[in-house]
Formats: structure tokens, C-alpha cells, sequence
């Protein structure tokens, strides 16, 4: 049996924990602290057996150093080439990371970073669901800002998750959904389901609760970041005269301004 629970950190970060119930082992997915870890492992009597990266940003790995001394992992993945150096085992497109059963697909996701993967279960893990560890590529109705990869790279990237199976749920690494939810219903003001599933996540935010994972089928429909091939989100940006630097066509000019336009909001 497993269980995958968020690990608050920092103000507004989730680090991610999947957790076989038969062995008390954990998996820890984008450890930026190490505090916090520690203290959730010591309170339910887990052992931290390895660690999953996505990316080198600090927030998703300066705690690993130190868990790495305490737990001394079987591995730590990440991508290859990254500018992190605390990599045991790097991975590319194509590649697999098996724990206790369950066997990961890694996705590389340039855009946010250019080292930036996924990680995509190939069976169901909780709730008859594949899960996706997309850290912050992909965020409930948005995504990650475009620190070295271009709109390009960004959309060719989400195209990958947008192909995953709808059921997917989406464990992403920031609580950013109701800022994200107030721009996309700037953006988009008469779409009904960003309406209910805004109402949706405040209760849940109001209850002490996270709003993550969501489901790709909701971010299909709802996320503004996924609908570049969408007239009501084209003509809405079309509508803000949205101007993007760079050669643009098509959908990938549809995402540019997209992104330029919550860049700016």
C-alpha cells in the first residue's frame, strides 16, 4: 500500500513524500529543506530510502546534503548535466527509476530550467491514478516562470504532460493555485469551471487543506498554460494586445503571451 503526503517547507513550497506502508519506507521528491523532513519521517516512523529530483533550484534541493549525511539514501536521481552536484544516479528522457515496485518514466521538461525532468508513474499508484512529480513545470492552472528556457521549449515541454493519461494526478511543488486561479480568471473571466474550481480550492485553503494534486483532465480543461490551441484563451490574449519578444507563430505565440501576460500581471 502506498501514500503520497506534501511536506510543507519554505512559505509556500511542498516537498513530496511517497510512502510504502508494507516497508515504512519513503521516497522524498524535491527536498529544499531538510527540517521539515526529518521531523515528518521521525513522526511516522519512516526511513528515507532515496530522493527524487527535478531541478537545481535551491528550494528543491538545499536540504539534500544534509539528508544524505542522516539517511545516507540508496540513491539520489536527478538530471544529467545539472548544475547540481549531488546527483548519485542522472537521468535522461527515456530512462526509468524503479522503487518498491512502482517504476517512474522520466520526461525532460526544459523551460523553467534547462536540466528540468519529470518523473511519470507507469502504473497506478494511489486512487487507481498514475502520479506525476512535474516540480515546476506544471502548476494547477499555471506554470513555472521561464528562467532559462524559451516559450518554445516551455510549450513543446507541456506538451508532453498534456499527452498523459487524463487520470494523471499532478504533484507539483508550489502552493501558487489561487494566485494562479485570480489571473486566469482575470484572463478569462465567463469560463464557469475556473469559476467553481477557484470556489473549490478556497474552501480547501480555508479548511487548512492543500489544493494539490490536481488531475490533468482538470488542467486540460481549466489551466490557460495548456490551452494554447484554444480560441477563447487566443482571443483573449489577442483581445490585451499582448506584444512578445521573439520570432512567434501559432500556438507557440498563443502560449508566449500567455506567459508574458501573467509575467506581468
Amino acid at each position: 500500500m502506498f501514500s503520497i503526503v506534501p511536506i510543507p517547507a519554505f512559505s509556500d513550497n511542498y516537498i513530496w513524500c511517497l510512502i510504502d506502508h508494507d516497508t515504512n519506507l519513503a521516497a522524498i521528491v524535491d527536498p529544499g529543506q531538510s527540517e521539515p523532513v526529518e521531523r515528518f519521517l521521525t513522526e511516522n516512523g519512516l526511513t528515507l530510502d532515496v530522493i527524487l529530483i527535478t531541478h537545481h533550484h535551491p528550494d528543491h534541493v538545499g536540504g539534500v546534503a544534509d539528508l544524505e549525511r542522516k539517511y545516507r539514501p540508496k540513491e539520489i536521481y536527478g538530471p544529467k548535466d545539472s548544475p547540481f552536484d549531488g546527483i548519485s544516479k542522472p537521468l535522461l528522457e527515456g530512462d526509468t527509476v524503479t522503487w518498491q515496485h512502482i517504476t517512474f518514466s522520466v520526461l525532460e521538461v526544459p523551460g523553467h530550467t534547462l536540466d528540468h525532468i519529470a518523473y511519470i508513474s507507469e502504473q497506478n499508484v494511489t486512487d487507481d491514478a498514475p502520479a506525476l512529480f512535474c516540480g515546476d513545470t506544471l502548476f494547477a492552472c499555471g506554470c513555472g516562470r521561464l528562467f532559462e528556457g524559451t516559450p518554445v521549449q516551455m510549450r513543446q515541454s507541456l506538451a508532453k504532460l498534456r499527452g498523459l493519461p487524463p487520470n494523471t494526478r499532478v504533484y507539483c511543488a508550489h502552493e501558487y493555485t489561487l494566485a494562479n486561479l485570480r489571473f486566469s480568471r482575470d484572463l478569462l473571466p465567463d469560463d464557469d469551471g475556473l469559476e467553481a474550481f477557484e470556489a473549490a480550492c478556497k474552501q480547501k485553503r480555508e479548511n487548512g487543506e492543500p489544493t494539490l494534486p490536481t488531475t490533468l483532465e482538470e488542467e486540460l480543461a481549466l489551466n490557460p498554460f495548456l490551452r494554447w490551441d484554444d480560441d477563447a484563451v487566443a482571443q483573449a490574449v489577442g483581445k490585451r494586445g499582448v506584444d512578445v519578444d521573439g520570432e512567434f507563430s501559432g500556438e507557440d505565440r498563443v502560449f508566449a503571451q500567455v506567459r508574458r501576460a501573467k509575467d506581468t500581471f
